[in-house]
């Protein structure tokens, strides 16, 4: 028991909230309200164990660059508390409950696994010769609504195609962010971000401006799907978190990062999930 807390802690477990309100998000538009028990345990499983295979990953792959930079050091593997063997124990597991999730959904859902799978697993070689790799980042997340909608539905539609590129957006902004914390050991160990390559100045810039794309596409969905007022009363909110994000953190001061990272961007994907509910139950009552 011990050993699979540590486990979970490394990859910090607790994180799953920022992507699966959206997965939820998308599940529920799919439905048209509440799907069934078992899509929902299986959509459920299938985002968490996607996530899981897609950080366990990460640590093997990035331990030898984590036991170098300052900010990673005390990471599990690299502080000899785990084992790669461990890792890859969760990694094993996690994709095996990951493809029985898929297959449990329907066809498709099973048929685009492994490329969800592969993108899960790529991403984290991206920082080392690339800067879009921030970018890649907001891409992975993005596939949670998009995923959902086909595990609901068995198919695709452009609906929740404009909610991925939400989630794209807004990923990719507080990756972009949350990396500016490395600046430095990036620049002198030829690894690849935004700062890293345009500085941190433009990094913030181009976070702002991702952040203001990611509420236009959320603006987008609910006028295509034609939801309700607490849906956008969700997106005045989520308009407040993104602001106050710049307010913790700036070019100058990154010690706020944790709290604007963690907190604010989970709370920012559980108001849009949260709004979407309020909207769809507003419009079962009014018809």
């Amino acid at each position: 028991m011990h050993k699979a807390l540590l486990v979970l802690d490394s990859i910090k477990f607790q994180e799953t909230v920022f992507a699966l309100p959206f997965a939820f998000t998308g599940m529920i538009l799919a439905a048209d309200g509440l799907p069934t028990l078992s899509q929902l345990i299986w959509i459920t499983l299938a985002m968490v164990t996607a996530r899981s295979l897609g950080m366990s990953s990460n640590r093997i792959i990035d331990r030898h660059i984590d036991a170098r930079n300052p900010r990673t050091l005390n990471r599990h593997l690299p502080k000899g508390v785990l084992r790669v063997f461990d890792m890859k124990v969760l990694c094993i597991v996690s994709c095996i409950i990951f493809f029985v999730s898929a297959a449990m959904l329907n066809t498709l859902a099973l048929i685009l696994a492994p490329l969800a799978a592969c993108f899960l697993v790529i991403y984290p070689y991206t920082k080392r010769f690339t800067w879009t790799s921030n970018l890649l980042l907001g891409g992975v997340l993005a596939i949670a609504p998009s995923a959902a909608w086909i595990g609901v539905t068995g198919g695709l539609s452009w609906e929740p195609v404009l909610l991925s590129v939400a989630v794209a957006f807004w990923a990719g902004s507080f990756d972009i962010l949350y990396h500016v914390q490395d600046y430095r050991y990036y620049v002198d160990n030829g690894l690849y971000s935004v700062a890293q390559r345009f500085g941190v100045v433009f990094a913030f810039r181009l976070a702002q401006v991702f952040d203001v794309l990611a509420v236009l596409s959320l603006l987008g969905v609910g006028m295509w799907l034609s939801l309700s007022y607490p849906f956008y009363i969700g997106n005045l909110v989520v308009v407040f978190l993104m602001a106050y994000k710049y307010v913790l953190v700036s070019p100058r001061d990154f010690s706020n990062m944790k709290m604007a990272f963690f907190r604010v961007n989970a709370l920012i994907s559980t108001v849009v999930f949260l709004s979407t509910v309020a909207s769809l139950l507003v419009a079962k009552i009014e018809w």
